[in-house]
């Protein structure tokens, strides 16, 4: 392989680091109007008169907007592939206002200070309801968060609205109780992983403006640029055609934009006045406004038999969908085929969810998605059942691990396992932790003791028979190339993986080929970066794209040196014939492809979607060290080895492991979303929100062992989600292996290790 397997640099890595890169608000119209959002001081109320006479006679406020002056078209702001299994249930704005925060009224002025002059004097009348604030409560609570009747599902989700059920699923295979009946040995518990926050550098921001042909044109840093041309189509009653979507630059996103969070709002000013309108988030709005991992509370069942194979999983919980269903019941169906299949030879599985409605912060997307949390209950059950029976952890999961070429009874009929070195990668990552050559749990010193603990994950690749990418590549007039095409560079470096998996198609290097991406008018449909879609399935689109612009290229070589292709070899800069005796460079072709009667601008287009979603593989060993005088856990080392099949770029590959593993530390020990008991969200900045420094990650070490996955380009798998899976109950067991802390709830903080070495509290 020329590119395939080779660490190249971030093609925009200078640039990033000279400080080049533009993001959105640095193309932000001199004259752009300023929208402010008053949001509500309620979890829940119905708003029963807004009076803005007094605002709109300060100096410079332009318009100030109501759910009286939006339309009553109901949408979902999920970025997700239509039709949506998210529920339509927001408005812009809307005269019920479901959290702290919630969006009240638009203020729109020709400056900020102007617009914030003029919030406070806005008057809203609240009738004031009881929040639903407890997620065992929240089910036939005496307050219906959603009690219009105008709700659209496209695809029934087991909702019951008056009830505050969004979503109820449950997928039941063979006889719980009669197999836990038979098993010799049984764990079971409560585990909850909390809300976390995606904590993106950039902030929510859009700005609008109306083109010479009259339509809206929304700049926006989201990872979803088609999606959400389509949302704010239905939102506006207007014509898709009609809208344009550009992303710049992003300052991440890692799944909180792939909800529209900020473009409806701008969209409905930008057409309502005809005028360039700007809406940016501060830090508080970000972190309160947009979108949350989902809170889920589990009970988990896992029994065994003897000889240590895992007869029945049984997996429920209660999800905290905030105030919108976005993403909820995909998150629940995701975590399902991305955990139970780890151990397929049980004989009966049951995993489930109801999915409630709550005055929080609507739960979304974020890296993981599903498989973070139900991994995190399994993982840690599964780690009790080995200590139950007396056997390794490592052993245990190597009996009962799916391998390549089988199924799990939470599959569909015709899906498989399709590729995966599992066993491989677990031995290597024990081998990396030297597990088998030391104990698991050890006294550092008369204050620290130590531990180590295991975990396993799977992920996906793409949604299956869902999500599809189209990518354009030109032959340019220079002898260049150019790629069209819809996904998002966040930062993970979609773009460099992109261009050398084109470029080895074509056999031109690196240099030849520049990216464009993300702009509704000029790339082709491609659903986002989500899903851990852009290698598999976008990589593949653009290896297609790329095979057929090179026949091309080597046909049109054949006719000017007037031999047949295939006496020509090409290698994405020059074709020779095979004899030798003839020569033509790509920079000589292409301008004579552009003059004549007969001329041709070449390009290879492909569009690929995949039946299957074939599952990347983690398995990781966490090393700590525990203060049993105040609980204080402290990461050492992070060992971390991956399946992701071909790996295209190692040095980006090792920036994405680490990264994830950066996040999920940060979600075991030191984040939360947390509310007060009115409903206000206590942790809205990142003085309270506190994500890991450098400081508090330990020692990451990463490997990789190489499957080759047949159904993609070049045997690739995902990558960028199945980093965050595994550090929770890796973490947890190290802790209960160190001092005996069996802490069942996130984040595990030192109090709860502190009184979890009491064998009386349960935490």
């Amino acid at each position: 392989m020329k590119h395939i397997g080779k660490s190249y640099d971030k093609v925009d890595a200078k640039g990033i680091l000279s400080g080049k890169p533009s993001y959105t608000g640095d193309f932000v119209p001199k004259d752009a109007l300023i929208i402010k959002v008053l949001r509500s001081p309620h979890a829940q109320a119905k708003i029963k008169s807004i009076d803005t006479s007094k605002a709109k006679l300060i100096p410079g406020v332009e318009a100030i907007f109501t759910y009286e002056d939006v339309p009553n078209t109901r949408f979902t702001l999920a970025g997700q592939t239509y039709p949506e299994p998210s529920a339509y249930d927001a408005l812009i704005l809307d005269s019920v206002v479901r959290y702290v925060g919630d969006e009240v009224a638009l203020v729109v002025a020709k400056d900020e200070a102007t617009a914030l002059k003029a919030m406070p004097l806005i008057k809203v009348e609240y009738e004031v309801q009881k929040p639903v604030l407890d997620l065992r409560t929240a089910m036939d609570h005496e307050t219906v968060v959603h009690p219009e009747d105008d709700i659209l599902n496209h695809i029934p989700v087991g909702q019951d609205y008056k009830r505050n059920i969004c979503v109820s699923y449950h997928k039941r295979v063979g006889d719980i109780e009669g197999e836990l009946a038979k098993c010799d040995y049984v764990v079971e518990g409560t585990y909850f992983d909390q809300a976390t926050r995606q904590s993106a550098m950039e902030p929510f921001q859009s700005f609008g403006y109306i083109d010479h042909l009259g339509r809206i044109v929304i700049v926006s840093s989201t990872q979803i640029v088609f999606h959400v041309r389509r949302h704010i189509a239905r939102a506006l009653g207007i014509p898709a055609s009609k809208i344009r979507v550009i992303k710049p630059r992003i300052g991440g996103g890692f799944g909180s934009k792939q909800t529209a969070c900020t473009e409806l709002m701008t969209a409905f000013v930008t057409w309502k006045l005809q005028k360039p309108c700007y809406l940016l988030y501060d830090r508080t709005e970000a972190q309160t406004c947009s979108t949350t991992r989902h809170a889920r509370e589990w009970y988990i069942r896992v029994g065994a038999t003897k000889d240590g194979i895992i007869q029945v999983i049984d997996m429920d919980s209660i999800t905290d969908a905030g105030a919108h269903a976005t993403h909820c019941f995909t998150t629940t169906t995701a975590g399902e085929h991305k955990s139970v299949p780890l151990y397929n030879k049980a004989k009966a599985v049951h995993y489930g969810t109801e999915g409630v409605y709550m005055n929080h912060t609507p739960g979304g997307a974020f890296r993981g998605y599903g498989a973070t949390e139900a991994l995190w209950p399994l993982e840690c059950a599964v780690n009790r059942l080995a200590d139950e029976m007396g056997i390794d952890p490592a052993e245990l999961r190597q009996k009962n691990l799916i391998a390549a070429g089988e199924r799990s009874l939470v599959y569909d009929p015709d899906e498989i396992m399709d590729s995966g070195l599992f066993q491989e990668t677990v031995n290597k990552v024990k081998e990396m932790a030297r597990w088998d050559e030391r104990p698991h749990s050890w006294d550092i010193d008369e204050r620290y003791r130590g531990g180590l603990g295991m975990a396993l994950a799977l992920q996906g690749s793409g949604v299956a028979n869902i999500d599809v990418a189209s990518v354009e590549i030109r032959l340019g007039d220079d002898g260049n190339y150019t790629l069209y095409t819809g996904s998002s560079d966040m930062g993970m470096g979609a773009n460099t993986i992109l261009t050398q998996m084109a470029c080895e198609a074509l056999g031109c290097p690196m240099e030849s080929m520049t990216v464009v991406e993300s702009d509704t008018d000029i790339v082709p449909f491609d659903p986002g970066s989500y899903a851990s879609s852009t290698t598999y399935v976008t990589g593949t689109a653009a290896k297609m794209a790329a095979e057929e612009l090179r026949e091309k290229i080597i046909h049109k070589l054949a006719q000017f040196m007037e031999v047949k292709p295939e006496d020509i070899d090409f290698d994405g800069l020059v074709g020779v014939t095979k004899d030798g005796t003839k020569k033509m460079s790509i920079q000589e072709l292409a301008p004579k492809l552009l003059v004549g009667t007969t001329c041709e601008q070449l390009t290879g287009f492909a569009t690929w979607g995949s039946h299957t979603s074939p599952p990347p593989f983690m398995a990781s060993i966490a090393e700590v060290k525990v203060d049993k005088q105040t609980g204080q856990i402290i990461p050492l080392h992070m060992y971390n080895c991956v399946d992701c099949g071909t790996v295209v770029n190692p040095k980006l590959a090792r920036v994405q492991v680490e990264g994830g593993a950066v996040q999920a530390i940060g979600m075991a020990l030191y984040e939360d979303v947390r509310y007060s008991s009115n409903g206000r969200l206590e942790t809205n900045n990142f003085m309270t929100y506190k994500i890991p420094t450098r400081q508090d990650i330990g020692e990451l070490h990463t490997a990789f062992v190489e499957s080759y996955e047949e159904s993609g380009a070049y045997g690739v798998k995902s990558i960028g989600e199945i980093v965050i899976n595994t550090a929770c109950p890796a973490i947890q067991h190290a802790v209960k292996n160190a001092v005996g802390a069996d802490i069942r709830t996130l984040p595990m903080t030192p109090e709860k290790v502190f009184m979890g070495m009491d064998a009386k509290y349960k935490v």
